[in-house]
């Protein structure tokens, strides 16, 4: 007999708890992930989102997985700001390619004061176009998320990476109370948090536990949460980590719909790695979200027409939105991507 189905919206989870959830059989996991997805969300679309580096490399910051640290030869070319203008002509295609969230990521500490005018020109520049903004800049002031908000900026992206217990093994030049803080002043704002971790950085299941946590405690949970699985890069201190179990990313991802039922809970970075078997199992775990395009920040993803005919082969369509995104959904080649009801799954029984 497998275990109840979580109650939803708890803000007050114990470690014990989540990790019994991840220790379930994996098909009961799968199970009451799946149940608490469809409560909430039609399990055949997918939340398509396009991610922009707007400023490469040269952060000061010396996470141990980012080939953007300056602590770190990559080989990675560095890049200042780069203009509105680019930023407009790489969202228009976006959309047309069928995104409607545009993501934009700087490698900052903090968005610099020289640099933060600009940054507010993008999100105005962005939002004009119908398509949902999200910024990823590092630590926020109050002021400055306020300002950012007060441009149109609908998420802001602030991952906490880990647990508070293992994120000394992986950052040391920004604690997770300043992490905590950003997103602090994120929703004050009034802006969505996009806020989750990466996995495979050699923690423990108490630690995957532990990052879960963090954000299923935070009331209201974030409207975003990406699960990236480690891109090991050359040159990084985390090159030589061992390989993630793929059923262990699985379980990471039901955890993850349990616990914050209601968020878009994402396919982020190291997705390039994972089979179409994985990534099919995910998605009936309850992820909803992808990065779509050819490049995430300074990585590569799946290419745009892998995604397209992986959605054709899963009966997947991309999400409609409120802000424009009927257009986009409709260039999101209609002519391959299934036709369905608005009914929330297909009844087997009633054929």
């Amino acid at each position: 007999m497998f275990a109840s189905i979580a109650p939803e919206f708890r803000y007050d989870w114990t470690t014990a708890e989540v990790v019994k959830l991840f220790e379930l059989p994996f098909n009961d996991l799968m199970f009451q992930a799946a149940t608490a997805h469809r409560a909430h969300f039609d399990p055949n679309e997918v939340q398509i989102s396009t991610l922009l580096s707007i400023k490469t490399g040269a952060c000061p910051e010396d996470c141990k997985y980012c080939p953007q640290s300056g602590h770190y030869n990559t080989g990675l070319a560095k890049e200042k700001l780069i203009a509105v203008e680019k930023v407009i002509e790489q969202a228009k295609a976006a959309k047309a390619a069928g995104a409607s969230r545009f993501c934009m990521g700087a490698a900052y500490r903090s968005p610099s004061e020289k640099d933060f005018p600009v940054i507010l020109d993008m999100v105005k520049s962005v939002k004009e176009l119908g398509l949902e903004t999200c910024m990823t800049l590092g630590m926020l002031e109050g002021e400055q998320a306020d300002a950012l908000a007060g441009a149109g900026l609908d998420y802001y992206n602030h991952n906490l990476d880990t647990s508070p217990e293992y994120y000394g093994e992986i950052i040391t030049t920004r604690t997770y109370s300043d992490r905590l803080e950003t997103l602090q002043h994120v929703r004050a704002s009034g802006m969505k948090i996009c806020s989750g971790g990466i996995l495979g950085m050699g923690e423990g299941l108490s630690d995957r536990a532990g990052l879960f946590i963090q954000l299923s405690n935070l009331n209201p949970h974030p409207e975003s949460v990406p699960v990236n699985m480690l891109v090991k890069v050359e040159g990084t201190p985390m090159a030589d980590v061992e390989d993630m179990d793929p059923l262990d990313f699985l379980r990471a991802i039901a955890v993850a719909r349990i616990l914050m039922p209601a968020s878009h809970v994402r396919l982020s970075a190291g997705r390039e790695q994972m089979s179409e078997e994985m990534q099919a199992m995910a998605f009936f775990a309850g992820a909803n979200s992808i990065f779509y395009g050819e490049m995430l920040l300074t990585t590569s993803n799946p290419e745009a027409n892998r995604d397209k005919d992986l959605f054709v082969k899963l009966g997947i369509v991309p999400e409609q939105r409120d802000t424009g995104a009927q257009d986009a959904v409709e260039q999101f080649d209609p002519a391959t991507c299934p036709k369905r009801t608005n009914a929330r799954f297909y009844d087997a029984t009633l054929a």
